[in-house]
C-alpha cells in the first residue's frame, strides 16, 4: 500500500505487524494508524508520515527494551496520542533532524532531546517520571512546547543549551529535583503564561550570555530561587557559593544601638542593562531562597512584576550585575525587599517594596541604585540601609512607616535624596553614620527625629522641609559638619537644629519655629556659621550656645521666644553680626564668664532688652545679664561639658577709609605691568563716572566688573586684584572690597551634590568684595565632560547673575588654558568681556624686584652687584616653570645665604660687611623656579 492509511495491529486482514515495516511500506504523508497494544520497537524516522492511536489517547505505548522510543533524523513526522517510553536510561524521544511534531502525547522513563539543527513541537503532552532532564534542548535546534504538563522528573525540568532556542507557552513544569528551567550557552528562552515551581532547586536558572523572556509567567514554590543568573558559563548543574551577604540581619544591630543613642548625574551613572533577561507581567512567591538573585555579570529586566513570601531577598544583585525594574512590587517578605552588593547596579521606577521583615533596600559594596516614583514601607528595619560604599540615588519618592529608621546610610555608604519624602520612622526619618548624604527638596516629617548626622562628611540639605518629629529636626553629631541651605525645620518636641560638641555646620537662609525646646543649640566647642536665617515660635530660647560654645550668627532673626532669644553659657565666644531681635518678651540672658560678640544687632518691641544695639565689630567681653533663664537642650551637662575650654572666632576689623588717589599711586609703584597700570587706572576712571551717574539719578552704562587676568605665575595677579578691590571699595562700588581667594579645590566637592554648597558657601564669603579664581582653567580639566569643576562654573554663573552688584569675579590663569575656560560655558563668555594680560617681567624688572626686597631686609647692592644680578636674569631660560617674581624673591633669599655664609667666614665683621651684597653673593646656577 502506497497511499492513505497504513493500519498496524497484532492480527487481521490487511495490517503490519510492527510500526516500523508500516513507516516503509507508508507515502510521504500518510497516516500510520496504531490499533491498541504495547510496541516493543525503537523507531528511527526520516520521513514526513503520522503515527497515531487509533483508539485515542493511552491505548498504545511504545516502549522499547533499550534506547529512545522513537527517533526523529529527517522529514516531517507528526506523533499523536502516544505513549512513549525509554529503555536503558536513554531519551524516551529523541530528535536530531527534521521538523517533528508531536501531539498530546506522553513521555515516561526517559527524556525528550531534540539536538542538533532539528525542529520541533510539543503540544499537549506530559513528560513525567524521568530519571534525567525532562526536555533537553541542544545544539542550534529549535523547539517549542505548548500547552504540556512536566514532572515529576529527575533533573531539571526544561534545559536548553548551546545555541538552541525554546518557545514554552501555556506549560507547566513543576516537581523537579534541580530546576524547572535552565538556561547555559546561548541559549534564548521565550515562556508564556507557564507556571514554573514546586521544584528541589531554582525555578529558572541562567548560566551564561543567553536570551530569556518570561511573560506572565508563574514562579512558585522554589527550593532556591526564583529566579538565578549567574552570568557565566558554568555548568548549569553546578552549585557553589552564591557569595550572598547577610543582609537580611544587617540593619538589626547597628540600628537598635542607634535607637539606644536617639541622626543625573547618578541615574546616568546606573549605566545600560542588556535586555538579554526580561520577566513581564510575572509573579514570583514562596520560594526557598531570592526571588531573583543576579550575580556575575548577568543583566535582567523585571516589568509589572510582582513577588512576594520569597524565603530570601526578593530581589538580590551582587558583583558586576545589573537589573532594571519597572512598576514591580515586592510585598509580604520575611526578609529584604532589594539588596545590592558588589559592584551592581540597580534602577527602579515605579515600584514598592513593602511589609517586609528587614530592609526595603539594602547597599553595600560599590553598589549604585537608582530609584524613581518609589515606595518603601512598612519595613521591620531602616526602610533604606546603605554600608560600605553602597550609593543609592532616591527620585521622588516615598519612604514610610520604618520600624526602624526611614534612611540609614553609615560606614562608607552615600545617599542622593530629590524630592523625596520620609514618613512615619520610629527612629531618624535620615540617619547618617560615617557616610554621606545629599537631600534636595525633601520633606521628613512625623519620626522621633528628623535628620541625624553623625560623619566626617558633610551632609547636604538643600530646600528640604523637616516638621512633625517627636525629638530634634537636625542633629548635628559631635565633630560632624553638614551645610542647610533654604531649608524649613518645625514643629520639633525638643530643638530644632542640634550641633553637637565640636561640630560644624553652614546653615543658610533656613527658617526654624514651632519648636518645643531652644531653634538652634549650639554644644561646647561647636562652632556652625549661621546667615540669614529665622528663628521664632520657640518654647525657650531661639539660639542656646552652651558653655565653650562658638559660632557665627548673621543677618538672622529671632522672634516670639517664651525664653530669652538668646542665651549665652560661661566662655561661650558666639558672634552675633546684623542680629534683629523682635516680638519677644527678652532678648539676651548671658552668663557673667561669656564673651560674645555683637555687631550691628537690633531689637524692636522686646520687653527687656539688653542686647548691645548697633555694637562694633571690636569684640569687647559683654559685660554678664543676669536674671533670664537658659534652656538647656536635655538635662544637665556631664563633668567632662564643663571642662574649660575656649573657641574664638577669628574677626577682622575694617581698614581706614582709603582715597582713589592713594590707591592709584600704590599702583603705579609696583614694578613693571605698565599695560595692566594703565587698564586698571582706565577701569577706575570708568567706574568713578558709573558712580556719579548714578548719584546723579542718572542710568548706569552697560558694564562688567569681572576680569580675566591673563599671565604666567608670579607676574602680579594677586597683587593687583586686591589693589582692584580697594579701589572699587573707594569708589562705592564694593561695601568692603576685601580679597577672597580661591580654586578648584576650594569650589569642587569630592562627591555628587558636594559642589554646588561648597561653590556658594565661597561665594558668599566675598560678598561686598572681590573672589580671586586662580588657576580657574582647572575646573574645566581637558577631556572630562562629567567633572565635577562643571557644576562650580554653573554655579558661579547664577551666582554672579543674582550678585552682579554685589561681588567682583576675576578669574586667572595661563592665556591659552583661560580661552578654553570661557570657551566651557556659554555664560562665562558674556560675563567676562574684558582681559587683562600680564606679561612676564624684563631682566630690569625682576632687578628692580631683588632691589625693593634687599631695601625692605637692610642690604645694599653694590653697582656691579646689580649688573651681575642683570646678567643672571638674561640668562635664565624662561619655561613655563619660570616664576617671574617669585623667581626674584627666590634669588634674593638665595643671596642671602650666600652672603651669610661668606661673612661667618670674617673674624670681625663690621656694619658695612654685614649688610652688603657683593657679585660673588650672586647663585652662580640660573634658578628656573
Amino acid at each position: 500500500m502506497k497511499h492513505g492509511v497504513v493500519r498496524v495491529a497484532e492480527r487481521g486482514w490487511g495490517t503490519h505487524r510492527t510500526i516500523a515495516a508500516a513507516v516503509r511500506a507508508a507515502a510521504d504523508g500518510a497516516v500510520v494508524s496504531l490499533q491498541p497494544g504495547v510496541y516493543r520497537e525503537s523507531l528511527v524516522l526520516d520521513r514526513t508520515v503520522t503515527l497515531t492511536a487509533a483508539k485515542g489517547p493511552g491505548t498504545v505505548r511504545i516502549a522499547p527494551a533499550r534506547g529512545a522510543a522513537v527517533t526523529v533524523s529527517g522529514g516531517a513526522p507528526v506523533l499523536r496520542h502516544l505513549d512513549l517510553a525509554g529503555g536503558g536510561g536513554g531519551p524516551a524521544l529523541l530528535v536530531r533532524g527534521g521538523d517533528a511534531r508531536v501531539e498530546a502525547c506522553t513521555v515516561t522513563a526517559g527524556s525528550v532531546e531534540v539536538g542538533h539543527d532539528a525542529r520541533a513541537a510539543l503540544c499537549d503532552c506530559a513528560v513525567r517520571d524521568v530519571p534525567g532532564d525532562g526536555v533537553r534542548i541542544t545544539g542550534t535546534a529549535v523547539a517549542a512546547v505548548t500547552g504540556c504538563t512536566l514532572g515529576p522528573v529527575g533533573r531539571h525540568g526544561v534545559h536548553v543549551d548551546d545555541g538552541a532556542r525554546a518557545d514554552l507557552r501555556g506549560t507547566r513544569i513543576d516537581r523537579s529535583a534541580a530546576c524547572a528551567l535552565v538556561l547555559t550557552g546561548t541559549a534564548a528562552v521565550t515562556a508564556e503564561d507557564c507556571f514554573l515551581g514546586e521544584c528541589a532547586e531554582d525555578a529558572v536558572r541562567v548560566g551564561g550570555p543567553v536570551r530569556l523572556l518570561l511573560s506572565g509567567c508563574r514562579l512558585h514554590g522554589a527550593g532556591g530561587h526564583g529566579l538565578r543568573a549567574d552570568g557565566c558559563a558554568s555548568a548549569a548543574g553546578s552549585d557553589g557559593g552564591d557569595g550572598r551577604d547577610r543582609h537580611d540581619r544587617a540593619d538589626g544591630s547597628a540600628d537598635e544601638a542607634g535607637a539606644a543613642g536617639a541622626a543625573g548625574a547618578a541615574g546616568a551613572a546606573a549605566g545600560h542593562v542588556d535586555d538579554r533577561i526580561r520577566l513581564e507581567r510575572c509573579e514570583i512567591l514562596r520560594t526557598g531562597r531570592e526571588g531573583v538573585y543576579l550575580a556575575g555579570e548577568a543583566e535582567a529586566r523585571l516589568t509589572d512584576c510582582h513577588l512576594t513570601q520569597t524565603g530570601g531577598a526578593a530581589l538580590h544583585v551582587m558583583d558586576d550585575a545589573a537589573l532594571v525594574l519597572d512598576r514591580v512590587r515586592a510585598v509580604d517578605l520575611p526578609g529584604t525587599a532589594l539588596a545590592v552588593g558588589g559592584d551592581a547596579r540597580v534602577r527602579a521606577t515605579g515600584c514598592v517594596f513593602t511589609r517586609t521583615g528587614a530592609n526595603g533596600l539594602y547597599g553595600s559594596g560599590s553598589s549604585l541604585t537608582v530609584l524613581t516614583d518609589c515606595e518603601l514601607s512598612a519595613t521591620a528595619y531602616s526602610a533604606v540601609h546603605l554600608q560600605g560604599g553602597g550609593r543609592a540615588e532616591l527620585r521622588s519618592c516615598a519612604v514610610l512607616d520604618s520600624e526602624q529608621h526611614g534612611v540609614r546610610v553609615e560606614h562608607g555608604g552615600h545617599l542622593t535624596a530629590l524630592d523625596s519624602r520620609v514618613e512615619r520612622a520610629a527612629l531618624s526619618g535620615v540617619d547618617v553614620e560615617d557616610g554621606d548624604a545629599v537631600l534636595r527638596r525633601c520633606s521628613v516629617s512625623a519620626c522621633a527625629t528628623g535628620v541625624r548626622l553623625r560623619t566626617r562628611h558633610r551632609p547636604l540639605l538643600d530646600a528640604c522641609e523637616i516638621r512633625s518629629v517627636r525629638t530634634t529636626g537636625v542633629e548635628v553629631g559631635a565633630g560632624t559638619g553638614a551645610t542647610l541651605t533654604d531649608c524649613v525645620v518645625e514643629d520639633c518636641g525638643t530643638s530644632g537644629v542640634f550641633f553637637e560638641r565640636d561640630s560644624e555646620g553652614w546653615v543658610d537662609a533656613t527658617a526654624v519655629g514651632d519648636v518645643r525646646g531652644s531653634g538652634l543649640v549650639v554644644w561646647r566647642g561647636a562652632r556652625p556659621r549661621v546667615f540669614a536665617t529665622r528663628i521664632s515660635g520657640t518654647a525657650k530660647n531661639g539660639v542656646y550656645a552652651h558653655d565653650g560654645a562658638a559660632g557665627v550668627f548673621e543677618r538672622c532673626t529671632i522672634a516670639d521666644t517664651r525664653y530669652p532669644a538668646l542665651y549665652v553659657g560661661a566662655k561661650a565666644t558666639p558672634v552675633f553680626r546684623g542680629l534683629r531681635v523682635h516680638d519677644t518678651q527678652e532678648d539676651l540672658s548671658a552668663h557673667a564668664d561669656s564673651e560674645p560678640v555683637f555687631e550691628g544687632c537690633r531689637t524692636e518691641n522686646v520687653s527687656v532688652t539688653t542686647l548691645p544695639a548697633d555694637a562694633g565689630p571690636a569684640p569687647e567681653r559683654n559685660p554678664a545679664v543676669h536674671g533670664g533663664r537658659a534652656a538647656p537642650p536635655g538635662g544637665s551637662p556631664s563633668e567632662e561639658d564643663v571642662k574649660d575650654a575656649k573657641h574664638a572666632e577669628d574677626g577682622e576689623d575694617p581698614g581706614a577709609a582709603e582715597t582713589l588717589a592713594g590707591l592709584l599711586a600704590e599702583l603705579g609703584r609696583l614694578v613693571g605691568l605698565d599695560r595692566v597700570k594703565q587698564e586698571v587706572a582706565s577701569l577706575a576712571k570708568v567706574m568713578r563716572m558709573v558712580k556719579q551717574r548714578q548719584e546723579a539719578g542718572l542710568q548706569p552704562p552697560p558694564l562688567s566688573r569681572h576680569l580675566v587676568f591673563a599671565g604666567n605665575p608670579g607676574t602680579g595677579k594677586t597683587t593687583v586684584a586686591r589693589l582692584y578691590g580697594r579701589i572699587l571699595a573707594a569708589l562705592g562700588m564694593l561695601s568692603h572690597g576685601r580679597l577672597v581667594e580661591a580654586d578648584r579645590a576650594a569650589l569642587v566637592g569630592e562627591y555628587v551634590g558636594h559642589t554646588a554648597p561648597r561653590t556658594t558657601a565661597v561665594f558668599r564669603r566675598a560678598l561686598g568684595g572681590v573672589l580671586f579664581i586662580d588657576e580657574a582653567y582647572a575646573l574645566v580639566p581637558h577631556g572630562q565632560v562629567s567633572d565635577f569643576g562643571q557644576e562650580a562654573v554653573a554655579t558661579l554663573v547664577k551666582l554672579m547673575e543674582d550678585h552682579r552688584d554685589d561681588v567682583v569675579v576675576i578669574v586667572a590663569g595661563y592665556p591659552d588654558d583661560m580661552d578654553r575656560f570661557l570657551g566651557s560655558n556659554p555664560g562665562l563668555a558674556s560675563r567676562f568681556t574684558r582681559t587683562l594680560s600680564f606679561d612676564d617681567y624684563a631682566s630690569d624688572d625682576l632687578v628692580r624686584i631683588v632691589e625693593h626686597q634687599a631695601h625692605l631686609h637692610e642690604y645694599r647692592l653694590r653697582e656691579d652687584t646689580v649688573a651681575g644680578l642683570t646678567s643672571l636674569f638674561d640668562a635664565m631660560e624662561r619655561t613655563e616653570r619660570f616664576g617671574n617674581g617669585r623667581t626674584a624673591r627666590q634669588v634674593f633669599q638665595r643671596m642671602t645665604e650666600l652672603h651669610a655664609q661668606r661673612v661667618a667666614d670674617l673674624a670681625s665683621p663690621g656694619a658695612e660687611d654685614l649688610t652688603l651684597v657683593l657679585p660673588q653673593d650672586l647663585p652662580e646656577e640660573a634658578l628656573r623656579s
